[in-house]
């Protein structure tokens, strides 16, 4: 074997780990993929720039016209829509690449997109509450009008529970001035408290199995963890998990956090579907190595990736664990 050949063969898997800043979060998956023999690198991708005259037509400041093997998403940098619309096309050139990237681009804008999520959870046959997405005011009052339950206001783009508010009549609708980029997206409320206390669920998916799972417990309706809830562990549950993996599967997500809340009734309903997710309250709460596990099915994906197109590379076994 020409000594190249055999330098590619043993070379360790290259990892991008693309994040909007050196957090635990990022800091934990590099940790994890060095642990399986990967060489790493984080970073933003502000700074990958497209080059129709590159090898790739891409240039990465770490590699240069090479390519990574394979991308992890942890979290994207926010900015202006070109900036946004640019990032994401970095993403979806590196799939039509044959570069393993996940959640790849289509998963992140399915689940960014609040009104794409309940179109796809709800497509997919799954129980989710009715929601709404529309540009009008009058639309809006309308359909809080018409209903008989209170509403949920979310930002379109919103995370982390932040800018929620409950609406019970028209009037509690925020000005049109405050309604963030103008769309209204209304999700019927079913929440209930039991002994003054809220609570939903949060499970990973990865790799299509749950993995770890939590309630989240608050003293109001709004129960994230960045809200002040607390994470509470939980005995494994087939129907939240079933529903968790069947939601990430509609949105095209391979690593998810599903957000389920039951009903009075004890039924379960898919609210939002996480193509980032964070895992602090997640990781406490199950005790499970969120980061570990990430690392660990990204690689044995990206080792069958390379078993499918007969490309032999024991590197990628070793990483993952996987037996050739």
């Amino acid at each position: 074997m020409p000594p190249s050949a055999e330098m590619a063969v043993s070379a360790p898997p290259r990892i991008l780990v693309v994040t909007a800043s050196l957090d635990r979060h990022a800091r934990e998956l590099r940790a994890a993929f060095e642990a399986k023999g990967a060489n790493v690198v984080v970073s933003g991708l502000a700074d990958v720039g497209f080059d129709t005259d590159a090898a790739h037509g891409l240039v990465f400041p770490e590699f240069g016209q090479a390519l990574p093997d394979a991308v992890c998403v942890r979290t994207m940098d926010g900015g202006s829509f070109e900036a946004v619309t640019r990032r994401l096309s970095i993403l979806h050139a590196l799939g039509r690449l044959g570069v393993l990237v996940s959640n790849d681009a289509r998963a992140v804008e399915n689940c960014v997109d609040k009104a794409m999520t309940s179109f796809l959870v709800s497509q997919a046959g799954l129980p989710t509450p009715r929601s709404w997405t529309v540009e009008s005011r009058k639309q809006a009052e309308r359909i809080v009008a018409a209903e008989t339950h209170a509403l949920v206001l979310k930002p379109l783009f919103g995370a982390q529970g932040k800018g929620l508010k409950l609406i019970g009549r028209p009037e509690d609708l925020p000005p049109t001035e405050e309604i963030a980029g103008g769309v209204y997206y209304l999700q019927r409320f079913i929440g209930h408290s039991l002994d003054g206390r809220w609570s939903d669920y949060r499970v990973l998916v990865s790799r299509g199995r749950a993995v770890a799972a939590m309630r989240r417990e608050a003293a109001c309706w709004i129960t994230n963890i960045k809200q002040g809830a607390l994470a509470r562990p939980i005995e494994p549950d087939r129907e939240l998990e079933d529903l968790a993996v069947a939601a990430t599967a509609a949105v095209g997500g391979d690593f998810c956090g599903v957000d389920i809340l039951k009903d009075a009734d004890g039924r379960p309903h898919v609210l939002e579907v996480n193509s980032m997710p964070a895992w602090t309250g997640l990781k406490k709460a199950s005790g499970r190595d969120i980061a570990a596990i990430r690392a660990e099915d990204l690689l044995a994906t990206l080792a069958e990736c390379q078993r499918t197109q007969h490309v032999a590379s024991p590197a990628f076994a070793r990483a993952s664990g996987a037996v050739v």
